[in-house]
């Protein structure tokens, strides 16, 4: 009897979640209000609880945001990126969105331990740090930081931060080749929070990534992806022997490599 209970509990949820997907496929548009908790309780003659979870599971997928105060609403469609070698302008006008970039920080610095070694340099050696806020359609989409060795492009920053810091190094002779990516879920800061103008949820994307032209690195760099905003998309083929760079950084407990070794594949930077 309390597993007949159970199931038909579950169908409910899902009967409340399929008409407010369908809702929002067939009637809504982004921004638009979805039918408050209270009437869908009375429509479908479930628990507030049961309504509730219903939302729940859609502002996680990124179909609804809630806004404090007010209510939940339609979400703008999340950016689908594909895992590839490439700028975030590149794949954001790929998927027909307009990209734009915030520099939030411009500065030569002695590289951290964890970074010297992502680059293979000593600690303390000079590296272009940059800072930037990037949007797609002007929605706030990740906050990207990126190291440089000094050594490599002295120039780099001379006239501001290049639109493109992969193009800036391909003008210099280093072609970023290949690259390698580690992926982890996480919550965000409460500075990310303020950035991303993140609301309702906190759920965010990290990624630390060398990018390499040939045998050597040339950039190591972090992102903070918001979770409602945005997905990868993966391409995948038949498994094949992966040639493992001579070092790498230490990955911590609970992350996932993505498209490891000697692999043109990363998410767009």
């Amino acid at each position: 009897m309390v597993r007949g209970a159970a199931r038909g509990g579950e169908h409910k949820y899902l009967a409340v979640r399929a008409y407010l997907a369908d809702l929002v496929t067939t009637e809504l548009a982004v921004g638009d209000a979805v039918p408050s908790e209270r009437s869908l309780t009375e429509k479908f003659g479930v628990s507030r609880m049961t309504v509730r979870q219903a939302i729940d599971a859609l502002v996680t997928e990124g179909v609804l945001e809630r806004a404090q105060g007010r209510g939940t609403f339609v979400a703008p469609p999340r950016a689908d990126f594909e895992m590839r070698l490439t700028t975030f302008g590149e794949e954001a006008r790929r998927r027909g969105l307009k990209p734009g970039a915030t520099v939030l920080t411009r500065e030569e610095l002695p590289a951290p331990a964890v970074v010297a070694e992502a680059l293979d340099r000593e600690a303390g050696t000079p590296v272009h740090h940059v800072v930037r806020l990037r949007t797609a359609d002007g929605n706030p989409m990740s906050v990207e930081e990126s190291w440089i060795p000094v050594d490599l492009a002295p120039d780099l920053l001379a006239d501001g931060v290049p639109e493109s810091l992969y193009a800036a190094l391909r003008e210099r002779g280093l072609n970023p080749t290949w690259g390698e990516e580690v992926i982890t879920a996480a919550d965000a800061t409460p500075e990310e929070l303020e950035s991303l103008q993140m609301q309702g949820s906190r759920a965010v994307m990290r990624t630390a990534r060398r990018t390499f032209g040939g045998d050597a690195p040339v950039m190591y760099s972090r992102a903070c992806y918001r979770g409602d905003r945005y997905s990868v998309f993966v391409p995948l083929r038949e498994a094949r022997p992966t040639l493992v760079p001579r070092s790498r950084p230490a990955e911590s407990a609970g992350t996932v490599p993505v498209q490891p070794g000697r692999i043109p594949e990363g998410s767009p930077r």
